[in-house]
């Protein structure tokens, strides 16, 4: 609809009580001054409408709504009056007046009790992270040590070997961290830290062993928690000593250093992966019911996890917690934010929009096959967060130019993009992990390269992306893509549902009110008779409609469109390139310097208006994201996943092992990346799978397994809207367009993706792997 046909129906709000449609404004002067009989109730009033005009089911945000069933869209919340039913309409005054209050009651009460929940849920846990000191501090009655260098010995200990604990500890637990500080290729001899001599029991309590070879992928830091207990008994730990030895050998070690380090933590320990589980689940219930904003609920579940730790007496330094935010995806999005919105000024999405319509034929099929070919392949050679970054704004201006519901288009893209980003090193964050990890500490494995990674990856993820692609059409199958009408008409209908939900909650008491409704009630007629005039008139062919919309949707600033594209391009060319080893450029640093540059090239002098382009919201998001995986690690709850798969592993049949590995390790890490994070997860198995592929015991060849992680880790990231990072990412864009995709909504399409796609994955592992013993 040109500019200049909105109206403005707020401009008067005194006037006007009424919800800000979502296409325009307009004021009451606007509407053609004809009188007509004035209904005495919006509510009451039946639009006539022409059975050729009838409006979409949907309105351009794909939010569902009928305007003539007297029923409201989900979205209604703020309408605190009944249903208009028959029977209500049946109501006396008095009983309408009770059902009315009743209504306001409950959605006013209903609000302020989830308000006060949510406030208390925030109180607590500031209330702990308030009393506790930062780990290192000596918090309620406990002691913690500063770092001590230990010098051990074979044969009998020496007064430099005890570590004493004060008699003012007051904890019943200590956490107790060992690291060794030798050279990586010298050997690391096995140590046994002792806990005794305690005031209330003076024999000996607690041993804990440390293997020092071979510990693959763990490095050489060791963490145990040592408890007081004696017999179920449990007592504080004041006045004990920890005693470090080293085992008899036949081998005669030098002296070893030790660094030495112990605080006292709560006895809730014990139910610190019930608290992470508890937490993860509490935060997913905020999300998938969207009793707040995603981003608020993930700061809160982050906040939460603070404050357990901090009851743990485990609350870490704020530059700890700095430490760790990604920030390498952080300023990746915030660089690539500003170089797409400063695009998006120079027109050319628009022009891409047509242009692909117009290859299509004007079909969507084709268009939508030409979008996720397009996402999928790009992905794979390109991180899927910047393909995603630049495809979403093209398939938004698209589906608003030929009047397409952008929300399936857009869903199907990003779930393409996460399955095509798993086929090389450089398409998705896990697979960077992985290439840049050392497999040659596992004894007699090589490091794993960017080609033996693709070549293993790509064979499979061709296989998945063509039964992705049948199983996406049987699940669209009901889904209406094209639209029959020119832009124009459809535009019109578009427009008149729009008014016409409007004018379904319009009250009409005051005088003013009823002539506002009456007008309204002109306008849509208006509308309609457009609409009749234009299917009589409109006799135009597809190419003469396309070449209407060609002549709309021109690039408006060449200098900035030329400008825009050399910087992208350079761009794009250092992240295929950053992985050299000369060159000291993360992605994040390569995006924030290309906005840099196009700004300076462009002379934008604007900033305030291109900061409103970025995303916020969605930085927040990750930001707060990355601070709950890792408080959730902290509290043991990912490391308790990779040790159950590691142990279920070692308890399968040998002939069958090798097999059952890869179908353990592949549905663990894609049902645990639909629901956590991938990139901790990743960097937490990776230490497990080259735990067990050192193990002569388990003889597990290590590829099939990290081809394994590698599949599940990115295929689960389709499962969830917050499984992958270019999911979140695609929401926040829509959602500063006006399109709300929800959990559930991306819930129903990725889920069901990410069970077909792991499926196929483990059948081409277990051909390639088992049946034909592909590279090992």
């Amino acid at each position: 609809m040109p500019h200049e046909e909105k109206i403005a129906l707020l401009s008067e709000p005194s006037t006007l009580h009424m919800s800000t449609p979502r296409s325009g404004t307009t004021t009451a002067s606007d509407f053609d001054s004809r009188t007509f009989n004035t209904p005495s109730d919006c509510q009451e009033t039946k639009l006539s409408t022409v059975s050729s005009t009838k409006p979409s089911d949907h309105d351009h945000h794909g939010v569902p709504f009928s305007s003539e069933d007297g029923k409201y869209p989900d979205d209604s919340y703020l309408y605190v009056g009944p249903e208009p039913t028959d029977s209500y309409e049946r109501m006396s005054f008095m009983d309408k007046f009770i059902h009315d209050t009743k209504m306001l009651a409950k959605r006013v009460w209903g609000r302020k009790l989830r308000t006060v929940f949510l406030f208390f849920m925030l109180i607590i846990p500031a209330i702990a992270f308030a009393l506790e000191e930062e780990q290192g501090g000596s918090g309620h009655g406990g002691e913690a040590s500063s770092e001590m260098l230990i010098p051990v010995v074979q044969g009998q200990l020496t007064a430099n070997q005890f570590v004493n604990i004060s008699s003012n500890f007051e904890y019943r637990y200590a956490e107790v961290s060992a690291t060794y500080n030798t050279d990586g290729d010298l050997i690391m001899p096995n140590l046994t830290v002792q806990l005794s001599d305690c005031e209330r029991e003076p024999t000996f309590i607690e041993d804990w062993r440390l293997e020092g070879n071979p510990r693959p992928g763990l490095g050489s830091t060791f963490t145990h928690v040592f408890k007081g207990c004696v017999d179920s008994d449990c007592f504080q730990l004041k006045g004990c000593k920890f005693s470090v030895t080293m085992d008899d050998s036949e081998e005669v070690f030098d002296p070893v250093a030790i660094s030495f380090q112990f605080h006292g933590v709560s006895t809730l320990v014990d139910y610190e992966v019930l608290f992470g589980g508890l937490i993860l689940a509490f935060v997913y219930f905020l999300i998938i019911t969207e009793l707040i904003h995603r981003t608020l609920a993930a700061m809160l579940g982050s906040f939460i996890t603070l404050g357990v730790l901090s009851a743990l007496n485990k609350r870490p330094a704020l530059s700890v917690i700095v430490g760790w935010i990604d920030f390498e995806t952080v300023m990746l999005l915030f660089g690539m934010m500003i170089i797409v919105g400063v695009l998006a000024e120079t027109g050319v999405f628009e022009y891409a929009a047509v242009k692909a319509y117009k290859y299509s034929r004007g079909q969507v099929w084709p268009l939508l096959t030409m979008l996720i070919s397009f996402s999928a392949v790009v992905s794979a050679f390109l991180d899927n967060v910047t393909t995603i970054l630049l495809l979403t704004p093209v398939t938004i201006r698209m589906c608003n130019v030929i009047g397409l519901d952008p929300t399936p288009i857009l869903l199907a893209e990003v779930v393409f993009s996460n399955i095509g980003g798993t086929a090389t090193a450089v398409g998705d964050p896990p697979n960077v992990i992985i290439v840049s990890s050392k497999w040659s500490e596992v004894p007699g494995e090589d490091d794993i390269e960017f080609t033996e990674l693709t070549v293993h990856l790509f064979c499979g993820i061709f296989f998945v992306v063509i039964a992705c692609y049948f199983q996406l059409r049987f699940m669209y199958r009901n889904t209406i893509f094209n639209n029959p009408d020119s832009p124009r008409v459809a535009e019109l209908k578009r427009e008149i549902a729009i008014w016409q939900r409007t004018l379904k909650k319009q009250p009409s008491t005051t005088r003013q009110e009823k002539e506002f409704c009456a007008k309204l009630m002109s306008y849509i007629e208006e509308r309609q008779v457009l609409i009749k005039e234009a299917l009589s008139s409109d006799q135009e062919s597809w190419a003469e409609t396309v070449r209407e919309m060609e002549l709309d949707a021109q690039i408006k600033n060449f200098d900035l469109f030329y400008n825009t594209v050399l910087v992208l391009v350079v761009v794009i060319l250092l992240f295929f390139l950053h992985s050299i080893p000369s060159i000291h450029l993360d992605l994040g640093w390569i995006a924030v310097l290309g906005a840099l540059a196009l700004l300076l090239i462009s002379g934008i002098q604007n900033i305030e208006e291109l900061m409103m382009k970025v995303e916020w919201a969605t930085l927040l998001f990750f930001g707060a994201l990355f601070i709950l995986m890792e408080g959730l690690g902290e509290l043991g709850l990912i490391s308790a996943i990779g040790d159950a798969t590691s142990n279920m592993i070692r308890g399968f049949d040998p002939d069958t092992r090798l097999a059952w590995s890869i179908v353990l390790v592949l549905w663990v890490s894609a049902i645990a990346s639909s629901f956590i994070d991938n990139i901790p997860f990743t960097a937490a198995m990776i230490p497990v799978i080259k735990t067990i592929a050192s193990d002569p015991d388990v003889g597990i060849p290590l590829r099939p397994l990290v081809w394994s992680l590698a599949f599940g880790a990115c295929l689960g990231g389709n499962g969830t809207l917050i499984g992958a990072s270019a999911n979140v990412v695609m929401a926040g864009l829509a959602e500063q367009e006006g399109i709300s995709i929800t959990f559930n909504r991306f819930f129903k399409l990725g889920f069901p993706i990410m069970l077909v796609s792991t499926f196929v994955a483990m059948l081409y592992l277990l051909l390639c792997h088992v049946a034909f013993s592909w590279g090992h």
